[in-house]
């Protein structure tokens, strides 16, 4: 019973404290901190993370955070999730001039104009504001300029939406859309419904989450390559239903007809 009440207790969190920090990272100074993972808690107010000025990693995925002003000060950030919260703007972090990986999948950014403000990351190569294996996205990705923009504003970006675009691996994604686009065209010419297969995941989550380790390259290939995984699980799904359909479809046109005396 203790346990239950534990933990709803901590997905009550409105507003990070210094309190909060020092028990989830065990730092006594959060200048020490250099990863912190505050995800699915209901926070809605950053209050002093924008004191953590040597943050390397920050995981601030499913809350209900809508001003991102005290990001701004954190200057040597490299990896940083705003997946699933309520964000329409990112002009608060066009001063985390070390940031390289952004996931703001999930979020209210509505217009291009919006991500303009993200030109001086020059140093960014991943990121992601439509995510399909979890429905996450934003009223942007309704227009498919976005993407385009996006490379012309990040010269050296090699993944976008979880997708490689440039160097290894952006062959095997590629394939990978046109496998999927042919099933739906043939679905849709045979006037079948696309439906996609509930997939269960092959490992627990945190699976392939690197522990207390330093090295965020390291760490983001570790994600990248878990996002491959998801991406193919899902695809072998699809491939999977839309086979089982069509041999039952040709079956059913191959049996004799029965008529009745």
């Amino acid at each position: 019973m203790d346990g239950k009440k534990d933990k709803a207790q901590e997905t009550e969190v409105a507003k990070i404290t210094a309190e909060l920090l020092k028990s989830r990272t065990g730092e006594f100074d959060l200048e020490s901190i250099l990863f912190l993972k505050l995800r699915g808690l209901g926070i809605y107010d950053l209050g002093c993370v924008g004191e953590c000025m040597n943050l390397e990693r920050l995981d601030l995925s499913g809350n209900n955070i809508t001003n991102l002003t005290p990001l701004s000060s954190l200057r040597v950030l490299l990896t940083l999730n705003l997946s699933a919260n309520r964000i329409n703007t990112l002009e608060a972090i066009n001063t985390c001039y070390s940031l390289q990986s952004l996931n703001v999948a999930g979020n209210l950014i509505s217009s291009i104009e919006n991500l303009h403000c993200l030109q001086s990351l020059r140093n960014m190569e991943s990121i992601r504001l439509n995510d399909n294996l979890y429905n996450y996205t934003n009223p942007v990705c309704k227009n498919s300029a976005y993407r385009n923009v996006l490379l012309e504003m990040f010269p050296n970006i090699k993944v976008l939406d979880g997708e490689r675009v440039v160097g290894r691996g952006s062959e095997l994604y590629q394939l990978c859309k046109d496998i999927d686009d042919t099933i739906k065209e043939g679905m849709a010419r045979n006037g079948q419904a696309v439906e996609v297969a509930e997939c269960k995941p092959w490992v627990e989550d945190g699976y392939w989450d690197i522990k207390r380790s330093s090295n965020t390259i390291i760490d983001e290939a570790y994600k990248q390559f878990n996002d491959v995984l998801q991406e193919c699980r899902l695809l072998n799904s699809r491939a999977a239903h839309a086979i089982a359909q069509t041999e039952r479809a040709l079956a059913a046109k191959t049996q004799p007809k029965q008529y009745s005396v």
